[in-house]
């Protein structure tokens, strides 16, 4: 049975079992399908992570599609009722692992761009694109290294389109102009370990931090504002105790924050310690900084995704800042507007991933017009 060329590449890809952060071949698949287009395919290998930056053009502005060819790993495959890297078509539904996230939109990235090259050959600026095989991972040697790499040598990105599975109930329903921050906190609060039935002797630091942890998990840190959603605190892990009878010496808590612009990583490294000054304890305290938050309020690149989507679907699309990181927040920093469009997110790491073949039709034509509003 024929299929789309945007849904045959997507199921070729699928079948590539690139679990992070091994790309299994498919950038060079991609690269194969871009090079006849004339894209002049960069990889850039750091540790055990392929990346790719292709570009078609040296005059700006730039666009870039920025995507990942890894995916999260199947759990047992006896659960799945399609096997996850042997992707086939049931009722209209594209299954495998990764067809939602995100190898439908690096097919329909590849087919947009031959698409839109094919009828405007001599376009304006540069089409772009960079990939990933480490944004399902630790997020260390991929995108974040290849922005540092154009950096260095003044190549820059004026808008970024992010393949992202974004919708909600149909395709373009919803896009992220933004995402919220991640910091992560590891605290170690130190107490005197001792016999339970001599209390006196010891110091529970599990008594000693619930105060302030109670205050932590109450505090409101911000209302938020009109993209972003109010800051929120969660303890993610806490570990203490070696025995029934023994009073724990250390207590361990492990925390995170998904921040907004009202708040920077500094605002609230600085509250937090306040508090635990406050109870008094003696603690070692860690941070690890995933993201900062990042926004794209207006600008083209949002215009043109509301065009865009308008014209091939005929319904209007929400902004949302909702949801993870991404490597937009990579990206961001550089001065370029960043934006995540892709298909539904209703089964993305879960078993039995799929999504609508059809929709990954509409996804690459959306991107199709994207290209036209923006460099034509």
């Amino acid at each position: 049975m024929s299929h789309s060329p945007t849904v045959e590449l997507a199921m070729d890809l699928i079948r590539r079992a690139s679990v992070t952060p091994d790309d299994a071949g498919c950038q060079a698949l991609m690269m194969a399908r871009l090079k006849p287009l004339g894209f002049a395919g960069e990889s850039m290998r750091f540790g055990e992570v392929d990346n790719l930056w292709a570009r078609k053009g040296s005059d700006g502005p730039v666009l870039a599609f920025a995507g990942h060819t890894d995916v999260v790993p199947t759990g047992p495959e006896k659960n799945w009722a399609h096997p996850p890297f042997e992707p086939g078509i049931h009722e209209g539904f594209l299954y495998g692992r990764g067809a939602a996230d995100m190898k439908g939109s690096l097919a329909a990235f590849v087919t947009a761009c031959e698409r839109f090259i094919a009828a405007h050959p001599d376009h304006q600026g540069s089409i772009a694109l960079l990939i990933t095989s480490d944004e399902e991972g630790p997020a260390q040697h991929g995108t974040v290294k290849v922005v540092e790499a154009l950096e260095a040598r003044g190549e820059k990105m004026d808008w970024c389109l992010i393949g992202e599975p974004s919708s909600t109930h149909q395709v373009g329903d919803v896009i992220k102009n933004g995402r919220r921050g991640s910091l992560h906190g590891y605290l170690t609060v130190h107490g005197i370990q001792g016999h339970v039935a001599y209390p006196h002797l010891a110091e529970n630091p599990v008594h000693r931090a619930s105060p302030a942890l109670t205050e932590l998990a109450g505090t409101q840190w911000d209302q938020g504002n009109e993209f972003f959603p109010a800051t929120t605190f969660q303890i993610t892990r806490m570990e203490a105790g070696t025995g029934s009878n023994v009073i724990p010496g250390e207590l361990l808590v492990h925390f995170n924050f998904r921040y907004c612009t009202e708040n920077t990583a500094d605002s609230l490294k600085t509250r937090v310690q306040a508090i635990l000054e406050n109870h008094g304890l003696r603690y070692d305290l860690q941070w690890h900084l995933s993201g900062e938050p990042f926004l794209t309020a207006e600008g083209a690149l949002v215009e043109a995704a509301q065009t865009a989507i308008r014209a091939v679907t005929g319904r209007e699309t929400v902004l949302s800042t909702a949801g993870g990181t991404s490597d937009g927040r990579f990206i961001a920093p550089t001065g370029a507007q960043v934006l995540e469009l892709g298909p539904l997110n209703a089964t993305i790491h879960k078993i039995d991933e799929c999504v609508k073949a059809e929709d990954l039709d509409t996804l690459s034509q959306i991107y199709e017009r994207m290209l036209r509003e923006l460099l034509v």
